[in-house]
């Protein structure tokens, strides 16, 4: 049974910066793709990040070029590296691990708070 696990966000003043990770189990890690998405209260769960098998990445125009993904397969992780944090980069933040270009046999992790606040 896949697992997910994120770890890593907090409380940071605007304009820094963050690294969020997020680790699987019970997966063969390097077959899937990864993704970040957020949730802001009262608000839809967006998309923030992808990063393929292949290591090809997608970013929103919102976060582009402040926000950077990576993976690292030996680790089973996929890290978020959050810079020039804006108020409006809080959320709840989850992982998402998908196969295939229709990202199926998805799961979830169970999310970790990023708040900016000065």
């Amino acid at each position: 049974q896949v697992q997910l696990v994120e770890s890593g966000g907090g409380l940071v003043q605007p304009g820094g910066s963050l690294r969020l990770s997020c680790t699987a189990s019970g997966i063969d890690f390097r077959i899937y793709n990864m993704a970040w998405y957020r949730q802001a209260p009262g608000k839809e769960r967006e998309f923030v990040a992808s990063i393929s098998t292949v290591g090809t990445t997608r970013y929103p125009d919102s976060v582009k070029g402040r926000f950077t993904v990576s993976r690292d397969n030996g680790k089973k992780t996929v890290y978020l590296q959050m810079n020039s944090l804006k108020p409006e980069d809080t959320a709840v933040y989850y992982c998402r691990i998908g196969y295939g270009s229709a990202w199926s046999q998805d799961s979830w992790g169970q999310g970790t708070q990023v708040t900016v606040s000065s």
